[in-house]
C-alpha cells in the first residue's frame, strides 16, 4: 500500500474521570457496528470496577469487550479482516501500545481510543500524549467540578477524604469512592512533580 492509498485513522478521546470518555467511545463504535464494519474492541484488565468483559460508562451504558492486561497479547487477538479497533483504559497499557496502534492505522485500520490524559497527579498519564500528537482528531472532554461546578480537567484522588500525596502510588482503580471531577482552581496536591516528569521525557 502507497503512502498516499492509506486510509487509517487514529481518534483519541481523552479527559478527566466522569467526563465520558467511555460513553463516547461506546457511542462511536456503535455507529461503526451499525455500518456493518468489523469491530473488535478491547479494555486493559486493569478496569474491573463494573464488569471486565464489557466497556461501561458511569451512566450505565456498556458495550462487550475482551479484557487485554498487555499490548503483545492485544495484538495476537487482532483479526485480519477488523476493520475497527477500539480500545479503553488506554494510559495503562505500555509505550509498545503507540507502536502497535501505529502500525494498525498504517494498515488501514481506524483506531479509537479512550485513557486519561492526566494522572492524580496532574501529570501527562503514560501514553496518551503521544497518542494525542499523532491522532487523526482528538477529543479533549471536560467533567463538572464537585466543588464548583465549573470545567474539572483533573481526576482528584482521595484517601480517606483527603487528597492523595504524589507519592502515592500511580495506579488506584476507583471510583466515586476514590475520585472526585475538580478545576483547575480546586484541585489539590502537595506537589506536581512535573520537573521529574519532563527529566524522563528528555529527547535533547
Amino acid at each position: 500500500m502507497s503512502p498516499t492509498s492509506k486510509s487509517g485513522r487514529l481518534e483519541v478521546i481523552c479527559g478527566p474521570m466522569f467526563s465520558g470518555k467511555s460513553e463516547e467511545l461506546i457511542r462511536r463504535l456503535r455507529r461503526s457496528q451499525l455500518a456493518r464494519q468489523k469491530t473488535q474492541i478491547f479494555k486493559h484488565s486493569a478496569d474491573n470496577r463494573r464488569t471486565l468483559d464489557h466497556v461501561a460508562s458511569h451512566c450505565g451504558d456498556r458495550i462487550a469487550a475482551c479484557a487485554i492486561a498487555e499490548t503483545q497479547t492485544l495484538a495476537m487477538f487482532l483479526l485480519d479482516d477488523t476493520e475497527v479497533i477500539g480500545i479503553d483504559e488506554v494510559q495503562f497499557f505500555g509505550n509498545d501500545i503507540v507502536l502497535l496502534i501505529d502500525k494498525l492505522v498504517d494498515e488501514g485500520k481506524r483506531v479509537i481510543v479512550a485513557g486519561l490524559d492526566l494522572d492524580f497527579r496532574g501529570i501527562p498519564f503514560g501514553s496518551i500524549p503521544t497518542l494525542m500528537a499523532l491522532a487523526d482528531e482528538v477529543i479533549k472532554l471536560k467533567a463538572v467540578c464537585m466543588k464548583t461546578g465549573a470545567d474539572a480537567h483533573y481526576s482528584q484522588r482521595l484517601v480517606s477524604g483527603q487528597p492523595a500525596l504524589h507519592t502515592d502510588p500511580l495506579v488506584l482503580i476507583g471510583a466515586e469512592e476514590s475520585y472526585e471531577a475538580r478545576s483547575r482552581a480546586t484541585f489539590e496536591i502537595d506537589r506536581k512533580p512535573l520537573a521529574e516528569y519532563l527529566k524522563r521525557h528528555n529527547f535533547e
